[in-house]
């Protein structure tokens, strides 16, 4: 979810369009403007069709937003922190950060999206009754109850990562006791029906309907990856589940003097030694960290006269981790920060490093060694 635009913050949580969203609210609109209100509410001017297009699609997109703030408040409300929340061509995405700790909260962030997209259809549904002799006002609160209903009952399809999945997930995992177990159910789940809307798309396209087949195989594939992305990561939590960062650092840490030009590094610890990330420092005392992105910042023609000391991240900016850290805690705390490694401490003194690549060994030996 990059590429994406800031629009300020509700309740403190992050608000951001992705630039797909654009596509889609184009698409939405013309389609009102073009095929629903003319067959609607005829004989209305030309320009109405388009203001009443692009006023009701902002509205079906405000009402996605409250569907993700739904589930986001209740996260909040179950001092689960929400990263952001992020419009996109396929609706909306609330980030939470972490995984309920009972399935009970699971179930009430659940639920809370699509319950708030039935209230957005029975408030529809009443100013619909109250405006229905009204031109202007009745094509679009008609549309907007039936898309709320529409998106409220496809949210509770049992499969991840929809909210129905994510209740089918509460359920098995009160009924077994076992998360690990619920995700693969859920995720299991969750593909079978991506592969059913796969399927259900490739069928309408051949019978005539290619642009609604494509959208259904469109959103089989989102809901697939989606799906197996949960399944991997539920793997991975289960399989670094208990282990340390201790147990997976480096310990030999390359520490090279604040002196050193990059083209020297480059030259020689680079190409040369395969290495990607240094210490620099002076007899175990760290100044700071430089990486290959670091130093892929600074011009090669500058690479001469740029020495270490200079284009390193400091100490003070560094972010660090304990060796009795526990690895899933470490690596949420270099994803937060967006860095690919981090220096270990132990005590006061510098230990070792972390980088993803020496998760991704360990992930790998222990396959090998079918632990």
């Amino acid at each position: 979810m990059k590429n994406n635009t800031g629009l300020g913050k509700i309740f403190g949580i992050p608000i951001r369009l992705h630039w797909t969203w654009f596509l889609i609210f184009g698409l939405v609109t013309l389609s009102l403007a073009l095929g629903y209100f003319p067959v609607e509410q005829p004989g209305l001017p030309v320009p109405a069709y388009w203001i009443l297009g692009a006023v009701t699609s902002l509205l079906f997109f405000s009402s996605v937003l409250l569907h993700e703030l739904g589930h986001s408040l209740v996260a909040l409300r179950n001092q689960i922190p929400v990263r952001d929340i992020t419009l996109f061509i396929f609706g909306g995405m609330a980030q939470i950060e972490r995984e309920p700790k009972s399935p009970g909260a699971e179930f009430r962030i659940a639920v809370a999206g699509p319950l708030t997209s039935l209230g957005l259809a029975a408030l529809f549904g009443i100013l619909w009754q109250l405006d229905r002799t009204v031109p202007y006002l009745a094509a679009p609160s008609i549309w907007l109850m039936r898309i709320n209903l529409a998106l409220g009952l496809f949210n509770l399809i049992p499969g991840f990562p929809l909210d129905g999945g994510r209740v089918l997930r509460a359920v098995v995992w009160k009924i077994s006791g076992d998360f690990h177990r619920a995700t693969q159910v859920a995720s299991a789940s969750g593909q079978l029906i991506a592969f059913g809307f796969i399927g259900l798309g490739f069928l309408t396209m051949l019978t005539g309907g290619f642009f609604n087949g494509l959208w259904l195989a469109a959103i089989g594939w989102f809901l697939q990856n989606a799906a197996a992305a949960s399944s991997a990561q539920a793997n991975l939590q289960h399989l670094l589940r208990g282990v340390t960062v201790g147990q997976v650092m480096n310990r030999e840490c390359l520490f090279i003097p604040g002196r050193t030009s990059l083209r020297q590094l480059v030259d020689e610890q680079v190409l040369s030694g395969g290495r990607r990330c240094f210490f620099v420092g002076e007899d175990r005392r760290m100044l700071g960290l430089l990486t290959l992105a670091d130093v892929a910042r600074i011009p090669r023609t500058d690479w001469e006269k740029t020495t270490a000391s200079q284009a390193m991240v400091t100490l003070e900016r560094t972010v660090r981790v304990r060796a009795e850290d526990m690895l899933l805690a470490a690596l949420k705390v270099m994803d937060d920060a967006n860095v690919n490694q981090v220096p270990v401490m132990e005590g006061d003194e510098l230990a070792g490093f972390l980088s993803r690549e020496h998760v991704l060994h360990y992930v790998r030996t222990r396959a090998e060694l079918g632990v």
